[in-house]
């Protein structure tokens, strides 16, 4: 799988939220066919097959899956690692919303009570980790 580019020349199209709904079925297991993934995301969304090929077709022009024939079908496959996509996302999140820096990110999260205390020890571990 090819890395999710995050340099802002070279940056891919964003993937919406029902491009990711199918992009999680694909990071879960692939290669699927199209009904294949609409089993597992057109149940708890009420969407059809149709819809899911729409997706599935955009993601294709996105180039963040893959197309291979299998007889009279297509299987998909993710052409990005889940890892890449979110550390990206992640990115563009810390950038757009807090200037780049993850410190007023965590800050606001306290701030607002989103922080367990179970989430703060994490946090402390990885800092800790980090320096050392």
């Amino acid at each position: 799988m090819e890395a999710w580019v995050s340099d802002s020349a070279e940056q891919p199209e964003r993937i919406s939220e029902a491009e990711h709904a199918v992009m999680e079925a694909l990071w879960q297991r692939s290669p699927l066919t199209a009904q294949e993934v609409c089993e597992e995301v057109c149940g708890p969304r009420g969407w059809s097959l149709a819809t899911v090929k729409t997706l599935l077709s955009r993601l294709v022009v996105k180039q963040a899956v893959e197309t291979e024939p299998d007889g009279k079908r297509f299987l998909y496959s993710p052409r990005i690692e889940r890892t890449d996509y979110v550390g990206a996302e992640s990115r563009r999140l810390v950038d757009r919303l807090f200037g780049g820096r993850a410190g007023p990110l965590f800050a606001h999260l306290a701030q607002s009570e989103q922080l367990t205390d179970d989430d703060i020890a994490e946090i402390e571990a990885l800092l800790k980790e980090l320096k050392s």
